[in-house]
Parts: structure tokens; sequence; C-alpha cells
């Protein structure tokens, strides 16, 4: 019964609307192209019909998960195709599609990286991105000539660019050309610098913030900002790989110390997705409490979110399915209209035990579902196993 209902919670929980989600290009499939070489990034396409039920149901429940959205924002152009539409027809005719939903990941030249059929989960979905990535070797070429023993400044930059493109450290190739500089305050290495500044725990970084006037005027203000947020959240992603507490620390001082007006959102996201990592319970527990009382308050979604979490990551853990309820129950009473949220809350009531409750929750979700007969199928089905019990 705890497998069913566990199923029936995380069903729920993925039908919630994100709107941090895969963010789709709008345009023809050659402006596709044109963006995609432009940016240096791969494509991936959702190839779907409008009657296709696992074309729904990717569309609702994982293209709008947070985690999703920022793996794909952050690394392809992503496009929707309807393939009985003209311009879907046309995409068919170069790259055929028998099944739906098909899965395209191509290449800035139009070559076929990838290709799958079939609806996806969202995890596999991630992971699957991310093999693609590791296909899309920007610096093959460029390490060549490097091996053989080119360090035109030209080249090294256009290695250390392409390394990072292809998410490989380029710390390394950015040290050695730095060695052989007398004046690091010329132009080009003012840039190389910023480019360089992969990872925040990296000399490179310190050579950064301490030339970061002289380089927001070459690349701009925002653009010096950028890259510190993501050499810090690259940072953080080492120290959950590591599960160093050191790494951790490193990057909450040096978001803090140079981009004070994120320190507070940074610190309590590290702090949960560090912990939630590695499965401490105890600890993340803290640190959803402190998010709560520190950055989200009464934000029935962000409180939804989180009751989320804790239900993915720590659903045989007791205390934590306590805390999940206890948010659950706030974002449902934050926004008493919203049927979703009276559904996550039900479910979790369900999950520790608490029958009459969740049953009593989920007929009000019941009450606002309004004419989507397949929601309406679904609670009333989560209603009965619930009363079997």
């Amino acid at each position: 019964m705890r497998i069913i209902t566990f199923l029936l919670l995380t069903f729920f929980l993925a039908s919630e609307i994100n709107a941090q989600g895969i963010e789709f290009f709008h345009g023809t499939w050659d402006e596709a192209l044109a963006k995609a070489k432009e940016e240096e990034k791969p494509i991936f396409v959702d190839c779907y019909t409008t009657w296709c039920g696992p074309c729904k149901r990717m569309a609702k429940n994982v293209f709008t998960q947070a985690h999703v959205g920022e793996m794909f924002n952050g690394s392809y152009i992503n496009v929707k195709l309807d393939m009985e539409t003209k311009e879907g027809r046309k995409f068919g005719s170069k790259y055929p599609v028998s099944a739906y939903p098909t899965l395209y990941f191509i290449d800035a030249t139009g070559e076929v990286l990838h290709k799958v059929k079939g609806g996806q989960q969202a995890d596999p979905l991630v992971q699957m991105a991310k093999f693609v990535l590791g296909k899309v070797d920007y610096s093959q070429d460029f390490a060549k000539a490097y091996e053989e023993g080119n360090r035109e400044p030209q080249l090294v930059y256009d290695y250390v660019r392409a390394l990072n493109k292809s998410n490989k450290s380029c710390v390394k190739v950015a040290n050695e050309y730095l060695k052989t500089q007398k004046n690091l305050d010329s132009e080009f290495n003012q840039k190389f610098i910023y480019e360089a500044a992969y990872e925040a725990d990296s000399k490179v970084f310190d050579l950064l913030i301490k030339n970061r006037k002289n380089i927001e005027t070459l690349v701009g203000v925002q653009e010096v900002k950028d890259r510190i947020e993501k050499a810090c959240q690259r940072t953080l992603s080492k120290a959950i790989e590591f599960e160093s507490d050191m790494l951790l620390g490193e990057a909450q001082a040096k978001l803090a110390n140079n981009l004070p007006e994120k320190e507070k959102e940074f610190i309590l996201m590290s702090n949960l997705d560090f912990h939630k990592s590695l499965g401490n319970s105890e600890q993340y527990r803290k640190c959803c409490k402190d998010y709560v009382k520190k950055q989200i308050g009464s934000d029935a979604k962000e409180l939804n979110a989180l009751a989320n979490s804790i239900v993915q990551s720590f659903s045989h853990d007791n205390e934590a399915m306590k805390d999940a309820e206890k948010y659950a129950k706030k974002a449902a009473a934050a926004e008493e209209k919203n049927y979703k949220y009276l559904m996550t809350y039900a479910s979790i009531l369900q999950n520790n035990g608490k029958k009459d409750e969740a049953v009593k929750a989920a007929q009000k979700a019941l009450n606002l579902v309004g004419d989507d007969k397949g929601m309406q199928r679904s609670i009333e089905q989560f209603i009965q196993k619930v009363k079997q019990g």
C-alpha cells in the first residue's frame, strides 16, 4: 500500500505547473539552427502530436520541472515540433519520426547526436541530456594543436573557451598560459582571465576579482556578475560530488564577498542541495526550516515544491515526512482553491497514516477540479484506495 501511495503522491506532485521548466524556442527550424550556431549549443527537439498521450504527460509533468529546465535551458536550444504541421512535416522529411514522442538531440551543424522514442521521466531525461553533452566536444581540434606545442595566445584562449563549452576543466591550460605572462593588465589577458574563471576555487577566479573593475569595462558589469555566480555554482557542484564541506564553504564565502545581493538565497539553496545530495536528513530538515523562515515564508508554490523535494529524497524518514506534511498544509491553506496543493497535502497525510484527513483534503480538491475529467478520475481513485486502506 505504501508503494501505491508513493506513486500517487509522485503523480500529484509532478502535476504542479512550474514556470522554471524548459523554455522552448519560438521560431522555425532554420532559425533554431542559426541560434545554435551563434550560442554554440546543441538542439533538443520534442517531436509530438496533439493527440499523443505520452507527449501530453511529458509536457505537463516532465518539461515543467525546475531541475529539467535548469539542465536544458542552460545547455540546449529547445524546440517543440507538432509533426502534423507544415514545419513538423518538413523536419520529419530529414529526421524520420515513427513514434510519438520522439526526442532528437542535434548539433549546430544539423548532425544527429542522439535519438530516443517514447515518453521519458524527468531524472532519466536529465541524465540523457548530460550524456549527449559529453558527446559534444568543442575542444578536440584545439587540444591536438595545443598538445603539439602550439601556444599562440589566441589558440589558448579559444581552447579554454572550448573546454568550458564542453564542461571540461580549463584550469590546467589557463594556469600554464598565465604563468608565461609578465603583463596581465593587457586587454587580451583581462578577457582571458574572465573566460578562464570557470570555478570559484581557483587562482584564476581570484585574478578575476582582483581585476574586476577593468574586466567589467571590457565585457560588462552584468556579464562579470553572471560569471561569478556560475563559478560559485560549479564549485558547489564539486562540493556535492566530493562531499566536501570545505568546497561548500568556499563557494558560499566567495559568492557572499563578491555578489552580496545574492548571498542569502545562494547560501540557503546551496545548503539544501548539499545535504539533500548527501542524504543527510537531519541537516536537510534544519536547512528547510531556515529556508522557510528566511526566504519563502508563506509562498504556496515554494512550500509545495519543498514538500515535493522532501518526499522525493526522504520519503522513508518519518520526521522528514512530518515536515513535508507541515509545509504542504501551509501551502494548501495559503491557496485554498488550488486543488494540486490540496492533493499534495492529501497524499502526504495518507503516507503519514492519517487516512480520514487525507480523504477530507482529497474530497475538497475534487470539488475544485472543474471539468478536468482525467484529474477527477485520479482523485477518485486516490480516495477509493485510501478508504480501502
